[in-house]
């Protein structure tokens, strides 16, 4: 497989040094910054994805897949549908830099000013965290007492699958909570966590939509935060 990526990437490079230059965005001005933000925690030598990208001859290779896979949303894989509930440590792409990506590939992928490159980041190699536990509720499940929601996951989710999971309160009212949308095994179930807590009353109804697509893992918060 990594044979023949190298020789993916060689041939790209004899194509797009021919390519027509038509946009002022380059990677030293913006590109690398959202790499940086978005990116290089994997894409970084002795990350966890098969090749750097922080630099523009490891990246400009990689132009019109970077461009495919962020459009289709699988990268960077956080997995969540953006504006479904809202979440701190949002790693997905806003909309303004999908178009970016999408204008400097389709302009050609130029350098740039090597002037204009900001400061190499460094990542560290931390373990993952622990995976918190909670309470599993499948669709149609009550709340027996009022709990403050600080986190959520979705478990037994099969390939490509997608899961919609929403509170429905007593009084009718329906809070969205996540929804999983293309889920990738290959980077598991992925915990959530609200950018405020959500206080739940006694009766709430946690609804999945499909029924059969998993369970949603509903994660308290500390005492002090509610």
């Amino acid at each position: 497989m990594a044979s023949k990526l190298v020789l993916l990437a060689v041939a790209a490079q004899r194509i797009w040094a021919h390519d027509a230059v038509t946009t002022k965005l380059t990677f030293n001005g913006e590109i690398i910054r959202i790499i940086q933000q978005r990116c290089g925690s994997c894409h970084r030598d002795g990350g966890s994805a098969p090749m750097s990208l922080l630099t523009y001859e490891e990246a400009r290779p990689w132009a019109k897949a970077i461009k495919e896979e962020v459009l289709e949303r699988r990268m960077p894989p956080w997995g969540a549908v953006k504006g479904f509930g809202e979440f701190a440590g949002d790693q997905a792409l806003t909309a303004e830099e999908l178009h970016v990506i999408a204008d400097w590939v389709e302009g050609g992928a130029p350098e740039g000013d090597p002037s204009l490159l900001p400061m190499p980041k460094r990542w560290d190699n931390a373990a993952p965290p622990a995976v918190p536990r909670g309470t599993a509720a499948s669709d149609g499940w009550t709340l027996r007492r009022a709990i403050t929601l600080r986190s959520i996951r979705a478990e037994g989710l099969s390939k490509d699958a997608s899961a919609k999971i929403v509170a429905q309160l007593p009084d009718g009212a329906v809070e969205p909570l996540l929804w999983v949308h293309g889920f990738n095994q290959k980077f598991g179930p992925r915990t959530y966590v609200l950018r405020e807590p959500l206080a739940m009353p006694a009766g709430t109804k946690i609804r999945i939509a499909p029924a059969s697509a998993g369970r949603a893992i509903l994660i308290e918060a500390p005492s002090r935060e509610r």
